[in-house]
């Protein structure tokens, strides 16, 4: 039954086992930074509320009872137990947590390979990573930080770098890359990233496509794509692991595929002022710029 269970305070527990360890009052105070009157104090409300002496007091060293030194056994497993615990350290509890939401996408190409410039300058920071799924849901979790994408200019613009068709070399095989070309390829579709405006850009009056499979995930159009299913339209950052690794290509080849400026663009919104909510989002801008440098690189 509940009602039977008395258990005794952790400071009690650890004066106990200090002292048993130590032999004397005064050594357990001076490791636990209390007094000897409290050591005394809290080892004699432990005592009380067991109904049993635990420990002899001679007169120049403490000694176990028999019962003090069977429950010693089991107080320093139990304390044992709890030290472990990560959040019970100091250098946990002083480590502060920011929680960072972001798109699937982005947090994979983005900030996962840069996650290790952060965490080797600011190992004081707990970042958690938490991912929203652009049009189906909000934020998981109350966030500190978070990484949107939006066809509106509200927070901080992040990534705005031109969308250009990108497909496996595979899929091309021996066609001559032309814009002309995309008449006969199948073009993914996803609501992240429309062709409509690709298409104007270039002085095409085609519609939107209309057929084949939708994804709502930009990593899964890139995904789609370099396994051979058609066209994504997409912007270099984002696609950077693909194209290094030679999945995806521009249509026309580096450095002569046409790009537009997408109505949607990557911005940052911070949620407080915190001083290691600006460190993350001092972070998160430096990767967002680098992703877009290295992926003007891969396709100039």
């Amino acid at each position: 039954m509940a009602d039977d269970l008395r258990l005794p305070s952790i400071d009690a527990l650890r004066a106990f086992e200090a002292a048993a360890r130590l032999g004397t009052f005064e050594r357990a105070a001076d490791e636990l930074s209390v007094t000897a009157s409290a050591i005394g104090k809290r080892i004699a409300s432990l005592e009380d509320l067991l109904g049993t002496p635990l420990l002899l007091r001679g007169p120049k060293a403490l000694s176990l009872s028999a019962v003090g030194k069977e429950y010693l056994e089991q107080v320093r497993a139990a304390l044992t137990l709890l030290s472990a615990v990560p959040l019970h350290r100091r250098s946990a509890q002083r480590r502060q947590k920011v929680r960072l939401s972001s798109p699937p996408t982005f947090a994979r190409e983005v900030l996962v390979p840069a996650l290790p410039d952060f965490t080797s300058v600011h190992d004081d920071i707990e970042l958690e990573i938490t991912l929203t799924v652009p049009y189906l849901e909000g934020p998981l979790s109350d966030p500190d930080l978070e990484v949107r994408y939006l066809a509106t200019d509200e927070g901080e613009l992040l990534m705005h770098d031109p969308v250009l068709p990108l497909v496996s070399p595979a899929l091309l095989a021996d066609s001559a890359a032309s814009i002309e070309l995309l008449r006969t390829l199948p073009m993914l579709r996803t609501p992240a990233e429309p062709w409509l405006p690709w298409f104007r850009a270039q002085g095409l009056d085609w519609p939107e496509p209309d057929r084949g499979p939708r994804l709502v995930d930009l990593g899964m159009t890139l995904e789609a794509a370099a396994c051979g299913q058609g066209v994504a339209l997409a912007r270099p950052s984002i696609a950077r692991a693909w194209l290094r690794a030679g999945r995806l290509q521009p249509l026309l080849g580096a450095g002569r595929t046409p790009g537009s400026v997408s109505a949607f663009a990557y911005r940052l919104a911070r949620c407080n002022e915190d001083a290691a909510v600006l460190l993350v989002a001092d972070w998160v801008s430096r990767a967002a710029a680098d992703a877009v440098a290295q992926g003007a690189a891969l396709t100039s």
